[in-house]
């Protein structure tokens, strides 16, 4: 059965647990998220664990539950599960999404549905615009049943305004790099769009998975290092996405019908192995490697025909253990002049049958270079490179396992 609720409506559902579901068009421009605030009878979440979002994925007494977004066919679907025990003090939940990139939701067409034992409840959508943060929903009891209401309320100022409305203390420092004001959660970026607007930064930055995008100065040279312990061996190559919507794989080695490259018009050149080495400049996550490093170099000379560089980190099974996490895998940008950003492979699962790892993305626009942290990961025993793909919205993404295998080494 489906039915409507339209703004201000509630309905009483059929039973205390189920799924709310918020969809709307893919934009790699915004950084949406979905958070449940679990209130007590004063409106008030009790403490910090009141609130359920990604980087607190469900709460102690799980009344709710945070499903990782999926994208699919341009629409991503965000979901938590909710399961309002009537032995908890948690007398409502409320369902939100901030936009925290500063653009706002104009355009996306944001739609909500509560299922809930074989009902749907589809929340009547409002038209967003420069809003960065809405209540979609409340799910409260009430006189012993359980009652969805749909509110589709806007906040001017996003996540920060939902958290002081619900009683969260927000924290105003500012983060070291790159400068936001946020609480002090973090998300992991997937992708970067050219147009997204952000602060030039310099000198030595940490841009670990989970940090927003930075921009940085473009200058004539730019050089790319992967450094890795030396217990192992791993390749670097990069694929170059051109403005014309071609990849270019510069690597040292082949994949099945995709020849060797070393340099592409002197824009985008690997400089060899550097094997066994004590370079000069360490990533930040380097420096407690106590024996040598191995450290190979892409050259990058960003022009009009570039408008990505993604750098790969790659082993053959033939190898042996491919563990991102075991031999502290780091990337460093060095622009030559002052501005070294680090990207670490922390976040690596322990699985010693993963090849491949994507630490980062470089996109050329005219106000300068973005770098994104991505951290992505090839599936188990895959050797398939990495493809490259225009969003409609004018992104670049990383589609992992898409591209050719490589040849073996």
């Amino acid at each position: 059965m489906i039915s409507e609720l339209i703004k201000g409506g509630n309905c009483t559902l059929p039973r205390s647990n189920g799924t709310i579901l918020i969809k709307h068009l893919s934009s790699t421009a915004r950084d949406i998220n979905l958070t449940a605030f679990l209130l007590d009878e004063t409106g008030k979440v009790k403490n910090d664990a009141g609130m359920v979002f990604f980087n607190q994925p469900r709460d102690a007494d799980k009344i709710a539950q945070f499903i990782s977004p999926i994208e699919s066919n341009g629409v991503t679907t965000h979901q938590i599960n909710f399961s309002l025990n009537s032995a908890s003090d948690i007398a409502k939940i409320a369902i939100t999404l901030t936009e925290d990139n500063g653009i706002g939701f104009e355009g996306l067409n944001i739609t909500a549905e509560i299922h809930c034992d074989g009902t749907v409840t589809q929340l009547v959508p409002l038209a967003f615009n420069t809003e960065k943060g809405v209540i979609i929903s409340e799910i409260y009891s009430r006189n012993g049943q359980t009652k969805a209401r749909s509110v589709w309320q806007g906040f001017a100022t996003g996540l920060a305004g939902l958290c002081s409305n619900y009683g969260i203390e927000v924290d105003d420092e500012v983060e070291q790099v790159p400068k936001t004001v946020v609480t002090h959660i973090s998300k992991p970026v997937a992708r970067v769009s050219p147009s997204i607007s952000l602060e030039k930064v310099s000198g030595k930055v940490d841009l670990s998975k989970g940090r927003k995008p930075i921009i940085i100065e473009k200058t004539a040279e730019i050089t790319v290092s992967i450094s890795w312990d030396s217990n192992t061996d791993y390749d670097v190559y990069a694929l170059v996405y051109l403005t014309n919507g071609q990849q270019v794989d510069i690597a040292m080695f082949g994949a099945k019908g995709v020849p060797v490259l070393q340099n592409y018009k002197d824009a985008v050149c690997h400089l060899g192995d550097e094997v066994g080495t004590k370079p000069k400049r360490r990533g930040f996550f380097q420096s407690a490697i106590k024996n040598t490093i191995c450290k190979e170099e892409i050259k990058i000379r960003l022009d009009d025909t570039i408008k990505a560089v993604v750098p790969v980190a790659y082993s053959a099974q033939s190898n042996g253990s491919g563990s991102f996490n075991k031999y502290n895998v780091s990337m460093l940008i060095d622009n030559h002049n002052g501005t070294e950003i680090s990207i670490s492979a922390k976040n690596a699962s322990k699985n010693n049958n993963i090849y491949t790892c994507v630490p980062g993305m470089i996109t050329n626009t005219p106000d300068g270079v973005i770098i994104a942290a991505l951290e992505s990961y090839s599936a188990p025993n895959s050797e398939n490179r990495p493809k490259l793909e225009m969003g409609s919205d004018g992104s670049i993404k990383v589609l992992m396992d898409r591209g050719p295998k490589n040849n073996y080494k």
